[in-house]
């Protein structure tokens, strides 16, 4: 007879041996790390696609035109004479004032959330500035054209101009007809159209910092204005420029609604009361009737110039940030 032994032996080898952690872990570590790493070529993919696909289309525009397309205001469908500077510049400058407008306001939010407003009233005010994201751009554009575009031109453009006009070097910012439609009108609506997103974001990073660092400040007698200054703006700087250029993102490629109030002039002027153009407006306004190739590839063109803008532009704020996490690493 077998002993007892041996058959706790035989019982023993014969149950199925699970894996342990450790061999579990050795399996599902590399798995995800595979997804994470597919997710984030397919990522990449995707956006070496659009830039090959735009190149691709404005390929015979570029060959028409070469480096002159650039720097060439005309753009005349009839002559086929084509240029993208005038809607560059358009895009450039209400951005620019977007994030002029928008940044105070959306820091003004965020700290009014984090720091002041009372703990009932923080989750109301904040879902409604974040609604804000919520409306549709054609909404905004039809609200821009129809209601504040006519008191722009009634009430704010001819005191801009009395104010503003007579001062040298700045009036000529602030010259031309009220006609209410123009670069500042696109820029005040895409500002409100940002607003939301940069101060959801500031106000997430500033709910971030440790509360002993603000309570240390506090102790040693600093106001509330120093303890924001001093304490939770140099700890939150990096999320702080993050929301602005997600802002700036926003502000670069909207479309419809800069498209209702800039007045889709080809023109450059000094002057933001006048009409003008973004490549966004320019797409959207003819897209859908050019004709014959090389119109249709200047259009594709200056799709590829707002998509090199974009870049660069968020390229530029990835490098700025890197640099203030070095000197920061550094000090």
């Amino acid at each position: 007879m077998p002993s007892r032994t041996s058959v706790v032996t035989a019982e023993t080898v014969a149950k199925p041996v699970r894996p342990s952690t450790r061999q579990r872990r050795s399996i599902g570590d590399p798995l995800f790390r595979g997804m994470t790493h597919l997710a984030a070529l397919i990522v990449f993919g995707i956006l070496v696609g659009i830039a090959v696909v735009l190149a691709f289309g404005a390929a015979p525009a570029f060959r028409a035109f070469g480096p002159m397309f650039f720097v060439t205001k005309a753009w005349n469908p009839v002559e086929d004479v084509f240029g993208a500077l005038a809607p560059a510049c358009g895009t450039l400058i209400t951005s620019a004032i977007a994030l002029l407008l928008a940044v105070p306001v959306s820091f003004g939010i965020a700290i009014f959330l984090t720091e002041l407003a009372p703990k009932w009233m923080r989750r109301p005010v904040g879902t409604a500035v974040e609604l804000l994201a919520a409306v549709p751009s054609i909404v905004y554009g039809m609200w821009g054209l129809f209601s504040f575009a006519p008191f722009y031109a009634a009430h704010v453009q001819p005191a801009l101009t009395a104010y503003l006009g007579p001062v040298p070097g700045l009036g000529r910012l602030f010259d031309g007809p009220p006609l209410g439609i123009g670069l500042s009108t696109a820029g005040i609506i895409l500002a409100i159209m940002i607003v939301p997103f940069i101060a959801a974001v500031m106000r997430d990073v500033f709910e971030t910092v440790p509360p002993m660092l603000r309570e240390a400040a506090y102790g040693t007698g600093a106001t509330t204005w120093e303890v924001v200054w001093k304490v939770v703006l140099p700890y939150a700087r990096g999320g702080v420029l993050g929301g602005i250029v997600l802002g700036l993102g926003r502000a670069l490629g909207e479309t419809m609604a800069v498209t209702f109030v800039i007045g889709n002039a080809y023109d450059i002027t000094l002057s933001l009361f006048m009409p003008s153009a973004t490549i966004s407006s320019v797409i959207a306004n003819e897209f859908t009737e050019a004709t014959g190739k090389l119109y249709y590839s200047s259009l594709i063109a200056l799709g590829l110039v707002l998509f090199v803008i974009t870049f660069v532009v968020l390229a530029a704020a990835r490098l700025m940030l890197a640099r203030m996490k070095a000197r920061a690493g550094g000090a």
